[in-house]
C-alpha cells in the first residue's frame, strides 16, 4: 500500500496529531535487516522490542476531528535475530496493522474514507453539539450493522482497535485497548492471531469453551472491555485486569491464572476462575485507563473524569472533568474486591501508574508480619488538559470555581501515595506528594521488580518548557529520566513537602542535566537538538548485579527531516536507540530503520523466552480475498449491492 500522507494536493490544514511524525504511515513491511552502529548487547539476542500506537488506515479527510488516542492499531518491532553462522546479532525491522474487525471492515469497504468509529476529539469537545455526537455514533452503528449484511467481507463483532499497549501472559503476546478484549499477536512477525477472552483465544488449536470476560447476558459486550494496562505478576504469573462499563456497578475485575500453575494448599493463587467480580462503591461511569497492583492488593482509581453517554442528556460532553470533584482510590485485597476501602483526596487525573507495593511491619508482640500500607507511584496531572490537547483542542474553562487553597499549576509529575490499610476504620493517605518538580509521564520499571518495592523508575519528560506549555502543542518528549525513588521517598518522609502540591526535589530539567553529582537521585538523558524519543522499556542485563544493570530501548526521530510546512519529507526514517540505563549518558547502539515510526503510545520488550514459549497457532487472521467471497449475478443481488454501495457512500 502506497504512503500518500505527504501528497500536498490532498492535504488540508494540518491537525497536530495528523502531521509531522504524528502522521500515520500506511507502508507495512515484513522482517527486514537493518544497519546499525555501536555494539548490540548479547542479552538482546532472540528478543524483540515492539511498540503499539494508533495509525488510522482511513485517513483521506485530514481536516476531520482526530485524537492521539484514535486510529487503527499498528505494531512496530525490531527483532534481534542471531546469525548462526557468524554468531552475530542482526536487528530486523517489521511493522504490521493489527487485523481487528474494524480494520478489516474498513479496508474492504473502499468507500470509507474516514475512521469508522467517532473520534475521541468529537466526544470531548465542549463545542460538539448533541446532534453532531449523535450523528457520529449513529453512523458508526449503521456501519457496524451494514458489516453484518450480505456483501460484507468482515462483520464487526468487537469495536476495539487494539491500539494502546502490549502485555505477555501465559505464552501469548496481547495488544490491548479499552473498548474490547485483548488481541493475540504472533512474535516476531507481528501477525494477528485472534481475540482473547480470558479463557480461549481465536486461532489456537483445541480452544476450550468458556464465556470469558464478558460472561453472558445483554451487557456481556461491555463487560469484556478491558483496561489497556493489564498487569502480570512476575512471580505468580497471574494476569490482573479490570473492565470499566457504562452501567452499575461500573467496574468489574478479573484475574487469569497461567495454565501450568496448579493451586496448592496455602497458595495465594486461587483455584477458581475469578472473572467479572464487581468492585462496589463507584457511583458513575468514568474514564479509567490504568490501575495499581501490588503482591497482595489492587488499587482502582475513581477520578472525577467521566466517560458517560448519559452526559449528553445533561448537555455535557461524553468525557467531562470536574475540577471540584474528589479523587477516590479503592484499595482491596487481590481476591476480595468486596472488601474495598476508599481513600479520598483532591481532584486530579492519572493515566499511568508506575509501580505499587505493600509495606510490611513486624508486630512487636506476636512477631508476625503485617501489611501497614499499600504504596503507589503514579503520574499525576492537575487537570484533564491532556485529554483535550491530544485532540488539538483547547481545554474548556471550568464552569465550577476551584477553592483557592486547591488551585495548582498545570503539571504532570511522578507522585508518591501511601495508603494506610493497617488499621480498620482509618482510611488515611499518609503521604501524597511529588518526587520531583520536572514533568514525568510514560513510566516504566524493571519487570522483575514490579509489584514490589523497586528502586528505580524510568520515564519521559520535556526540557524546553513547562508541562503546561507543552500541552499547547503536540506533546513531544526530548528527555528520558531515571529516578532513584527509594532515596527520594526516604528524603520526603524525613522532611515531608507540602501535602499534594509539594515536591521533594524542586529542580528543573536543565539544573539536573547540569548536575555534577555522580550519585544524583535523578538522571536525565537529554536528546540532541531536534531529536525526540518515545516511551522507553528497560531490558535487564542477565548477569547484572544491581537493579539498574541494563538498557533502555526507545524509538527516536530527528525532526530536521521535516519540510518547511511541518510534514515529513519522503524517505524520512527513525532509529531505535539502546541506552545504558545505569549511567543514562551513553548510547550503546543506534539501529537505522527503513522508515519512520510515528510518535505512538506504549512499547514492550519481549524476551527470547517469550518468543520461544508462545502457544501453538492453528491459523492467523488475514484480509479476505475476492476469490473467497465468490460472485453472484442475479439481478436481485446486483440491486442489493448497488444499494449497499450507495449506503456506504452516504456514510463515508
Amino acid at each position: 500500500m502506497a504512503d500518500t500522507t505527504n501528497d500536498p494536493s490532498r492535504r488540508k490544514p494540518a491537525h497536530p496529531y495528523l502531521s509531522g511524525n504524528f502522521a500515520p504511515i500506511q507502508r507495512v513491511q515484513p522482517l527486514v535487516a537493518c544497519s546499525y552502529t555501536g555494539i548490540i548487547p548479547v542479552d538482546l539476542a532472540g528478543g524483540e522490542y515492539v511498540r503499539n500506537g494508533g495509525n488510522p488506515v482511513a485517513n483521506e479527510s485530514l481536516g476531520r476531528d482526530a485524537h492521539w488516542f484514535d486510529g487503527d492499531g499498528m505494531l512496530t518491532g525490531v527483532a534481534f535475530t542471531l546469525d548462526g553462522e557468524k554468531g552475530k546479532i542482526q536487528p530486523k525491522f517489521v511493522n504490521q496493522y493489527i487485523l481487528t474487525d474494524v480494520f478489516i471492515s474498513t479496508v474492504t469497504s473502499p468507500s470509507i474514507t474516514t475512521p469508522l468509529l467517532p473520534s475521541i476529539a468529537t466526544l470531548v469537545n465542549p463545542l460538539s453539539s448533541l446532534l453532531t455526537i449523535t450523528l457520529r455514533i449513529l453512523r458508526a452503528l449503521l456501519l457496524v450493522l451494514l458489516s453484518h449484511l450480505p456483501g460484507s467481507k468482515q462483520g464487526i463483532k468487537k469495536i476495539s482497535v487494539a491500539n494502546t499497549a502490549l502485555v505477555y501472559h501465559d505464552g501469548r503476546a496481547l495488544a490491548t485497548c479499552e473498548s474490547g478484549p485483548p488481541m493475540r499477536i504472533a512474535l516476531p512477525d507481528l501477525d494477528t492471531v485472534g481475540w482473547y477472552n480470558g479463557e480461549k483465544c481465536e486461532g489456537e488449536p483445541q480452544a476450550i469453551d468458556g464465556l470469558g470476560f464478558g460472561g453472558k447476558g445483554p451487557l456481556s459486550f461491555f463487560r469484556e472491555w478491558t483496561t489497556a494496562h493489564p498487569r502480570v505478576d512476575p512471580d505468580s504469573k497471574e494476569l490482573l485486569l479490570f473492565h470499566s462499563t457504562f452501567v452499575p456497578p461500573y467496574v468489574h475485575y478479573s484475574i487469569v491464572k497461567p495454565s501450568d500453575i496448579k493451586s496448592a494448599p496455602g497458595s495465594s493463587v486461587s483455584s477458581d476462575r475469578f472473572q467479572n467480580a464487581a468492585v462496589p462503591g463507584i457511583q458513575s461511569a468514568k474514564m479509567m485507563h490504568d490501575f495499581g497492583v501490588s503482591k497482595h492488593h489492587t488499587i482502582i482509581m475513581d477520578l472525577p473524569l467521566s466517560l458517560d453517554p448519559l452526559n449528553l442528556a445533561k448537555n455535557t460532553p461524553v468525557v467531562a472533568y470536574d475540577p471540584t470533584g474528589r479523587s477516590r482510590f479503592g484499595v482491596f485485597p487481590r481476591y476480595s474486591p468486596d472488601k474495598v476501602r476508599w481513600f479520598e483526596t483532591r481532584a486530579c487525573c492519572i493515566f499511568h501508574t508506575a509501580n505499587s507495593w505493600d509495606s510490611v511491619t513486624v508486630d512487636s508482640t506476636s512477631g508476625k508480619e503485617r501489611i501497614e500500607s499499600v504504596d503507589m507511584l503514579a503520574c499525576r496531572l492537575t487537570s484533564a488538559s491532556l485529554v483535550f490537547s491530544a485532540g488539538g483542542l483547547a481545554a474548556p474553562v471550568p464552569t465550577k470555581t476551584v477553592p483557592d487553597e486547591e488551585r495548582e499549576e498545570e503539571q504532570c509529575r511522578l507522585y508518591y501515595y501511601e495508603f494506610c490499610v493497617g488499621f480498620q476504620g482509618r482510611d488515611e493517605i499518609r503521604h501524597q506528594w511529588a518526587l520531583s518538580a520536572i514533568p514525568f509521564e510514560f513510566p516504566s520499571v524493571r519487570e522483575s521488580s514490579s509489584m514490589s518495592f523497586a528502586k528505580y523508575i524510568y520515564g519521559c519528560s520535556v526540557s524546553d518548557s513547562s508541562f503546561g506549555a507543552a500541552l499547547g502543542r503536540a506533546v513531544k518528549m526530548n528527555a528520558l529520566v531515571k529516578m532513584d525513588v527509594e532515596r527520594l521517598i526516604e528524603r520526603g518522609k524525613s522532611d515531608p513537602p507540602t501535602a499534594i502540591s509539594g515536591c521533594v526535589d524542586n529542580r528543573k530539567v536543565d539544573e539536573i542535566v547540569n548536575s555534577k553529582h555522580a550519585d544524583d537521585p535523578i538522571k536525565v538523558f537529554l536528546m540532541p537538538e531536534d531529536w525526540y524519543a518515545q516511551e522507553c522499556s528497560f531490558v535487564a542485563r542477565q548477569d547484572g548485579t544491581f537493579e539498574d544493570d541494563g538498557w533502555l530501548l526507545s524509538y527516536v526521530f530527528d525532526e530536521s527531516q521535516l519540510q518547511a510546512d511541518g510534514e515529513c519529507r519522503p524517505g524520512a526514517s527513525s532509529e531505535l536507540w539502546i541506552i545504558d540505563a545505569k549511567s543514562m549518558r551513553e548510547v550503546i547502539a543506534k539501529i537505522q530503520l527503513p522508515q519512520r515510526v510515528p510518535y505512538g503510545l506504549h512499547g514492550r520488550w519481549f524476551s527470547k523466552g517469550d518468543v520461544q514459549n508462545q502457544r501453538p497457532i492453528e491459523r492467523l487472521r488475514s484480509l479476505p480475498s475476492d476469490a473467497k467471497m465468490g460472485t453472484k449475478s442475479s439481478l436481485l443481488w446486483q440491486a442489493w449491492m448497488a444499494l449497499r454501495r450507495s449506503l456506504e457512500l452516504s456514510l463515508a
